[in-house]
């Protein structure tokens, strides 16, 4: 089966990654209901708004944590499972809403699930993934957010034209989400574990067997046993040492590096200003002189841009260009394109300059597509590349939660209010953390680690480790371990 195959199980997975975007970016069209703002008597700028949105990213923080626990436990399968469970339960709660406290618990529970899901299906797809195809099958995760963000918009722009009188404008978008979950939470059951928790959790015999059916093309037997060896000697070394806990992630240097890696590349991610768009866009294009359904129809259309641009780049580019480049190219790209937008909107603050108003919507775009060729898929996949076996669950639970959801869930609370108060000079709050921070940060200290197998990561952070600590290890007080040092490489 191979290739075809594990794009399959990947495609498939990248449902909890559609759930992402679904639920993120459904609330751009229920802020845009005139019905849900009266009946909840607020505007689409004010703290209420923001704290719909922000207690999403919030519960996401949790669950993006709560993952690092339950994939070691239970398995990347079964974490994703349990998100989708959890999702079905928010979305029924948002869907039935008669005060605002039951929206904000579903929101909770739907940005719990997300954050499971956000962590873990990255996880699962990278440990399954032909290191040659990667970039691609990691790549359906960011795929799939966008084409949430494409379903709920238009769910959203159809349910709008129920009318003003009607709550189902608003309440049938919230109760779609729980079609995806269902589905995802049965049809996981008949997709395999991942090779490498199956081979953590003393299960070898499946383990092959599931490795030969990702990864067997008719004549590589050969290089899936190599895989199959390499992958155990570092769970083997694993096995020799007991280190529980969260602390180990940032005591030893080499760990600690590259988790800071894989949070770095999710704050960047968020500081792009992409979430900040895709939750508030209606609220932008209102500024431009777009108004009602128009800009549900530009929100619409806008959303379709970006999953087009990314699904290009994964198929045709990613694996071939790396990681580091498009990061780079991206951040001076967006940096150049809020610029632009910044101050065609300090030209047009009424909106009544229609082609000032048409170039706004251009550049919006524009965000979007470089985002799509850059950050959006490349923050997944370098993710979940970078980290280590040992701390694979935990730093990317961590990187997550603190450097995704965290983040975006303070952009989600002030970001109305920064709009509504300082209007176009906000989006300078992400050029500055662009050029200041993002670009240098990415240029000296990111590796490539385009079609290098993810045992073979640990040479570009300087040693072989294969599943040991080193040496320095008991020098800081953590535990007496036994260190079973590896000679050699096995190369893929």
């Amino acid at each position: 089966m191979g290739r075809l195959f594990n794009i399959s199980l990947s495609i498939f997975a990248a449902t909890g990654s559609f759930m992402f975007g679904y639920d993120a970016g459904v609330m751009t069209d229920v802020i845009g209901s005139n019905n849900f703002l009266n009946y909840f008597n607020t505007t689409n700028t004010s703290p209420t708004i923001g704290a719909i949105n922000s207690t999403f990213n919030g519960g996401a923080v949790f669950g993006s944590l709560m993952g690092g626990l339950t994939m070691d436990r239970f398995g990347r399968k079964m974490t994703i499972q349990i998100g989708a469970i959890i999702c079905t339960v928010g979305a029924i709660l948002q869907a039935s809403a008669v005060s605002l406290s039951m929206i904000l618990v579903g929101r909770i529970m739907a940005g719990w699930a997300v954050g499971l899901l956000s962590m873990s299906v990255p996880v699962y797809q990278s440990e399954c993934a032909h290191p040659d195809i990667r970039g691609l099958i990691v790549g359906m995760a960011q795929q799939m957010i966008g084409v949430g963000f494409i379903v709920s918009t238009w769910v959203g722009y159809g349910a709008h034209h129920a009318g003003d009188h009607t709550s189902f404008q608003w309440r049938f978008p919230l109760a779609f989400q729980a079609l995806p979950c269902v589905i995802l939470a049965i049809g996981m059951f008949f997709l395999p574990e991942s090779p490498r928790h199956l081979m953590a959790t003393d299960r070898e015999e499946e383990a092959m067997r599931v490795l030969q059916k990702l990864h067997y093309n008719g004549n590589n037997g050969d290089w899936i046993q190599s895989e199959f060896n390499e992958i155990k000697q570092t769970l083997a070394a694993e096995n020799a040492i007991t280190v529980p806990g969260w602390r180990i992630m940032f005591t030893v240097p080499q760990w600690r590096t590259r988790l800071m890696h894989g949070v770095a590349v999710q704050v960047f991610t968020q500081l792009s200003g992409i979430n900040v768009i895709g939750y508030y866009q209606v609220v932008m294009y209102e500024a431009l002189g777009f108004k009602g359904s128009k800009a549900l129809l530009i929100s619409g259309i806008y959303n379709c841009v970006g999953p087009l641009a990314n699904l290009i780049f994964i198929v045709f580019l990613l694996d071939r260009v790396g990681r580091r480049k498009p990061l780079l190219f991206g951040t001076i790209g967006i940096t150049c394109a809020l610029i632009c937008e910044a101050v065609i909107n300090s030209q047009n603050e009424e909106g009544t300059r229609h082609s000032l108003s048409i170039a706004g919507v251009f550049f919006l775009f524009l965000v979007s597509v470089i985002f799509s060729l850059s950050f959006g898929p490349i923050s997944w996949v370098y993710m979940s590349e970078v980290m280590p076996m040992q701390i694979r669950a935990r730093g990317n639970a961590f990187a997550t939660g603190i450097g995704n959801w965290l983040v975006a869930t303070l952009f989600a609370q002030v970001s109305p209010i920064g709009l509504g108060k300082i209007g176009w000079k906000f989006y300078f709050v992400f050029v500055a953390f662009n050029i200041i921070v993002t670009f240098p940060v990415i240029f000296f200290f990111f590796k490539e680690t385009k079609q290098v197998s993810l045992e073979d990561i640990d040479l570009l952070f300087g040693e072989r480790a294969l599943g040991t600590l080193p040496d320095d290890l008991t020098k800081e007080g953590i535990t007496e371990v036994q260190v079973e040092h590896h000679q050699g490489e096995n190369k893929v």
